[in-house]
């Protein structure tokens, strides 16, 4: 691993807990009032995923940054076939095998410790995810188009918006601890999933992100 990406994996190895409760709920009164007022997008964009990525039932999922596996999961719960997730955190791999394995769907459910340059899919998938992936990815045209490479229907992804109150915030507070974090305009989404080889795409604004599903065919 490059020593950005060995930087970014002990960020989120500390960051397991922390990150999770935000779809947990496990947190005071107070935080998730916090939450569900100032990070709302982030549950909207679940449900963005899961609309945009019907029909699941039998279908195959890559989940690039899985995290803790709340996306991959759910695949498996609404009839996936199969779902693989990688994720350059072990912490968050060894999570995810756990909730998979405690939701009973660990027989459709593999997770991989990678990035996805490193990662070599046997098979191609019906769809790939990346929620949540391309604030920390330096650069995001190489795993576009590799996305676009492994996929046989559509790739669904989230970018954060540049310009919004939340980026430099999050620039700075994650600065300070060793990880670097991006943020786009729409002009230069489009143009990355043009370079990156998709004939037909559709963006919509949800908060203080762009949620993209992105298909093969035009």
């Amino acid at each position: 691993m490059t020593e950005q990406l060995l930087n970014q994996e002990a960020y989120w190895n500390s960051e397991v807990a922390a990150f999770d409760a935000i779809y947990s709920h496990r947190k005071s009164r107070f935080e998730n009032w916090l939450d569900q007022t100032f990070r709302w997008d982030m549950f909207a964009r679940f449900d963005y995923t899961m609309a945009h990525a019907e029909p699941i039932d039998g279908r195959t999922f890559l989940d690039v940054g899985c995290g803790t596996g709340r996306y991959a999961i759910e695949f498996a719960r609404r009839g996936a076939r199969e779902v693989v997730g990688i994720d350059i955190s072990e912490e968050m791999i060894r999570d995810s095998e756990k909730r998979a394995t405690d939701a009973n769907v660990a027989d459709r459910c593999k997770f991989v410790r990678s990035d996805l340059s490193s990662y070599e899919p046997v098979a191609q998938f019906d769809i790939c995810i990346g929620i949540g992936l391309f604030d920390y990815i330096p650069e995001p045209l190489r795993v576009l188009s590799k996305m676009r490479s492994v996929v046989t229907d559509r790739a669904i992804i989230s970018v954060p918006r540049r310009w919004t109150w939340r980026a430099p915030v999050r620039k700075m507070r994650l600065g300070l601890r060793g990880c670097d974090v991006y943020f786009y305009s729409m002009q230069r989404t489009t143009e990355l999933l043009k370079q990156a080889g998709f004939r037909r795409f559709e963006m919509q604004r949800v908060g203080q992100l762009y949620c993209v599903t992105a298909f093969v065919s035009a």
